[in-house]
């Protein structure tokens, strides 16, 4: 009995296990078809989720640069404000610049204006003075030009004896001469220059002591000749001795004893030329 049970047990198992084989192969290809389509579902969605980085990172990327467009935006805008305020004070300052520049440039015309005045009265009276001292010789006066300033340079030889102060009748002549010229130029002043070589003055007891009492008082025997005999306006002149300090030759001696005659115009004449320039319609 206990072996027709257990065949039968057998026999049951056995149809059992046919059945639940079959069974489990459906179930094991549902589970691998289930699992495919799982695999493939995580692809996707790792792939979306990769993409979905991507565009955050782009879209952040995208805000970021947004805001600083924004922020350069502002900036701009703020410049452009800064820049119109600069715009127009570098304006009103070039305009400044130029009314300065404008003002240097009229004073430098009026300026050149009166020295080009003063140099055509300056030469008007060179030709003057050499017109009636040409036929002297050229040796013994020298006329010449410096900086706006006439000097006439006359040798003690023609003037003094040496040693002396007295004028000589010839040097009377040629004082003359002179007189005539400045006389007609009434808006000059001058200074008469004793200069002596680097001889020691030996005097005799009198009252020069040296080449500075001997210079000096050669300067003022010539203002006295120019007032005195050819009515020169003593005001218009001045006696000045030079003595041996301011030689022109170190080897001529000769050329150091002169005496000289130096012609300026008066300041105040000299600004009332540049006044005449700053009325003259054509700088205006």
């Amino acid at each position: 009995m206990k072996k027709i049970i257990l065949g039968c047990l057998g026999v049951t198992l056995l149809l059992s296990s046919c059945v639940s084989q079959k069974k489990y192969s459906d179930l094991e290809a549902k589970q691998k078809e289930t699992q495919d389509l799982l695999n493939s579902a995580t692809v996707k969605l790792n792939d979306c989720l990769e993409e979905k980085a991507t565009t955050a990172s782009r879209l952040q990327t995208l805000e970021d640069q947004n805001a600083f467009l924004k922020a350069n935006n502002q900036e701009l805008i703020n410049n452009m404000g800064n820049l119109t305020t600069l715009t127009t004070k570098g304006a009103e300052n070039l305009e400044k610049s130029l009314e300065s520049l404008q003002e240097k440039d009229l004073t430098i015309r009026k300026l050149n204006d009166a020295i080009t005045r003063r140099d055509s009265v300056n030469l008007s009276l060179v030709q003057s003075l050499k017109g009636v001292l040409g036929n002297l010789d050229d040796e013994d006066i020298e006329i010449s030009v410096e900086k706006g300033v006439v000097f006439v340079s006359i040798s003690d030889k023609l003037l003094f004896s040496s040693g002396s102060y007295n004028v000589t009748s010839r040097a009377k002549e040629v004082l003359g001469k002179v007189a005539k010229v400045v006389n007609n130029k009434p808006d000059f002043e001058f200074m008469v220059e004793g200069h002596t070589d680097d001889v020691p003055y030996r005097g005799r007891g009198g009252v020069l002591l040296d080449n500075w009492d001997l210079s000096v008082k050669r300067a003022t025997a010539v203002v006295r000749i120019l007032q005195n005999d050819f009515n020169v306006d003593p005001k218009r002149m001045t006696a000045a001795g030079r003595a041996e300090y301011v030689p022109v030759s170190q080897t001529e001696k000769s050329k150091n004893r002169r005496t000289r005659i130096v012609v300026l115009p008066k300041i105040d004449q000299f600004y009332s030329m540049i006044e005449d320039g700053m009325k003259d319609p054509a700088i205006k």
